[in-house]
């Protein structure tokens, strides 16, 4: 069993749960970075049965000061930094916020291992979101950054920065560039995770209707539980470097919703597209290739869409007693 101890910031998210318990079980000591005591919602750590098992440190990331005091206090071997404004949409009506802490949180963290020690491996959350319009798919590390929402820009940005700081200080530092992944922790002003509860509602007789945007939309979804054992690769390896972690599919938003639908059978007049759920500016189709991953850090994804989706579903039914009894 391993005796290093690991900094999880944004261990709130779904990704901070999975990648926490993950590192526990390989006998880590996980010390958690949050915002504020007050306001953070723990569900995830406690829906894991490891909320006893993690240190929960109050940290605000665009205080170096705060964050220098933390490495000195706990000596990490490992920071994954997984905290962010993360959603696309919320950035197009915030962007100014979303820029500022997405890139100076990432500057303050990594300025900080360059002054307390420099032999702290860094992992960044970075994003499929960052390719934007590609001329090729399917994406890879090679491919152009064509960012074209205020989130993914921040991303961007941030990917480059630890690319600077890896080439100029010979720090180590590696980014995962993950497409969509998706699990029962995730929040719900995400897609599949609306889709799920939204539909349990309209088969319980708790709502009328689902509503979404541009469903025609394609991504490549993953299962986030396999996702961070990716991140735990990555940070393995003997040189640090940038790796996909996707699936090497996309599937269209609309064979989400109707594959939830017909599992439930729910009529498809149950769902309502509305304008007011339209982005700015949006990607027609995006996938991955994650061989990289596969190949170098022995990183072995096999599920399904299909697979990923019941197994999400089953997790939302059995979280939802009404239905049980039905």
């Amino acid at each position: 069993m391993s005796n290093k101890t690991a900094i999880i910031t944004g261990i709130s998210g779904q990704d901070g749960a999975y990648l926490a318990s993950l590192l526990l079980n390989k006998g880590y000591a996980v010390v958690g970075f949050v915002r504020s005591y007050t306001t953070v919602d723990l569900k995830g750590l406690e829906y894991l049965h490891i909320r006893n098992r993690v240190i929960i440190e109050e940290c605000d990331l665009l205080d170096i000061s705060q964050i220098i005091k933390l490495l000195y206090q706990y000596t990490p071997t490992e920071i994954y930094n997984l905290a962010a404004q993360s959603s696309v949409s919320l950035s197009f009506k915030q962007p100014i916020g979303t820029f500022h802490f997405n890139t100076i949180s990432v500057f303050n963290l990594l300025e900080a291992i360059k002054l307390v020690e420099r032999n702290i491996k860094f992992y960044q959350a970075s994003s499929s979101e960052m390719y934007g319009r590609v001329e090729e798919l399917p994406i890879t590390e090679k491919s152009v950054l064509h960012p074209v929402s205020p989130y993914a820009i921040s991303k961007a940005a941030a990917h480059w920065t630890c690319i600077h700081y890896r080439e100029s200080y010979q720090l180590f530092v590696c980014c995962g560039i993950l497409f969509n992944h998706e699990s029962f922790l995730r929040n719900e002003n995400f897609f599949i995770k609306k889709v799920m509860r939204d539909s349990v509602k309209i088969k319980n007789g708790q709502l009328d209707r689902l509503l979404v945007g541009n469903i025609d939309i394609k991504r490549d979804f993953g299962y986030a539980p396999r996702y961070v054992e990716g991140m735990h690769l990555m940070m393995q390896s003997q040189t640090p470097k940038d790796y996909i972690l996707c699936s090497g599919q996309s599937t269209s938003l609309r064979s989400i919703l109707e594959h939830v639908f017909s599992k439930l059978g729910i009529d498809r007049d149950y769902y309502a597209i509305t304008a007011e759920l339209y982005r700015p500016a949006d990607i027609d189709d995006m996938y991955g290739n994650s061989s990289s991953a596969r190949s170098e850090l022995g990183w072995d994804y096999q599920m399904t869409l299909e697979e990923m989706l019941d197994t999400l579903l089953t997790e939302e039914l059995n979280r939802t007693p009404i239905l049980n009894r039905k």
